[in-house]
């Protein structure tokens, strides 16, 4: 069987960190070539995905890792030259794209894959499995990180469509959204939006769930400067304890670390994108991006201190 001919479509940090050492670990796959506007991707690079298109590359599939903005046009271009899409997350911006991404891809017969890093940690496949037909006494959520290292000089993650922090803060949705034993409800929010910005630094969210019997609490934050914490520990109505910590790569049952192993966030993904094509199947998931815009519409907002640089 040929190796999958694929392209990086927006190729920045998290495209070179984990998206190429993923797709080179992985015999099913063949890096045949990138986008990137600064000419820093591997060759052959193109400065738009219109001349990536163009070109005679023989391509069979793309991840497109550009900032959310772009990703609907550029997925739809994509799906319409026949390539099977994996789209970084948050897919697209809006749930009107995505959905609407989902039916082209449908129409057009290729795979379309929305791909939750975090949900391939091998604590969430653990932690779901605790759950399942658990209530819930008790929830808290801390997804707290410094804006300025993980997103240096980027301004757009501060103009519409940016998502701010919920551009990290959505990983902890996928992860809940995947682990979670019943559904779940934002029933407020308030979000907290500097003076020079649109989109929020910080949101403390109050979660409700038909299978919960106490408080589920969410706290996202930017601000914090002495390292990361992204945890998300549950207590269950018989008293134990499910704790992921490191955004899923812990799980710590009743206060004890237990063994998670796999082969990691990327190289699950691209196993699974593979398989996607070939069943000729797509995996749509939609869930995390929904808490975000359930919490935007409920959300009470106050301004706080401008963010720099």
């Amino acid at each position: 069987m040929r190796p999958l001919r694929t392209a990086i479509i927006g190729f920045g940090k998290i495209a070179a960190d984990q998206h190429v050492p993923a797709i080179e670990a992985n015999d099913r796959f063949e890096l045949a070539g990138s986008v990137s506007r600064q000419g820093n991707g591997p060759a052959p690079n193109f400065t738009s995905h219109t001349d990536l298109l163009a070109a005679d590359l023989k391509l069979d599939c793309a991840a497109i890792t550009t900032p959310p903005g772009p990703r609907y046009a550029i997925a739809r271009e994509c799906i319409e030259a026949g390539l099977h899409l994996l789209l970084e997350k948050p897919p697209t911006v809006t749930l009107s794209e995505i959905e609407e991404l989902g039916r082209l891809a449908e129409a057009k017969g290729v795979t379309l894959f929305t791909s939750w890093h975090a949900q391939a940690n091998p604590g969430v496949t653990a932690a779901a499995a605790l759950l399942e037909g658990q209530r819930i006494a008790e929830m808290r959520v801390t997804w707290h990180e410094d804006v300025h290292k993980w997103h240096p000089g980027q301004q757009w993650v501060w103009e519409p469509g940016g998502f701010g922090v919920f551009d990290p803060g959505i990983n902890a949705f996928s992860i809940l959204t995947a682990m979670f034993p019943g559904a779940l409800f934002v029933r407020e929010s308030t979000l907290s939006f500097p003076d020079n910005a649109h989109t929020p630094i910080a949101v403390e969210l109050t979660l409700d769930s038909p299978v919960a019997d106490g408080p589920l609490h969410c706290s996202l934050d930017w601000r914090k400067t002495d390292g990361e914490e992204w945890t998300i520990a549950i207590r269950l109505a018989d008293g134990r304890t499910v704790e992921l910590r490191d955004g899923g790569g812990k799980l710590l049952v009743d206060g004890a670390e237990q063994p998670a192993r796999g082969p990691g966030e990327y190289p699950k993904l691209y196993r699974r994108f593979a398989d996607l094509i070939d069943c000729r199947q797509s995996h749509v998931d939609v869930r995390p991006l929904r808490l975000v815009a359930d919490a935007l519409l409920v959300g009470r907002r106050e301004t706080v201190d401008a963010v720099s640089g």
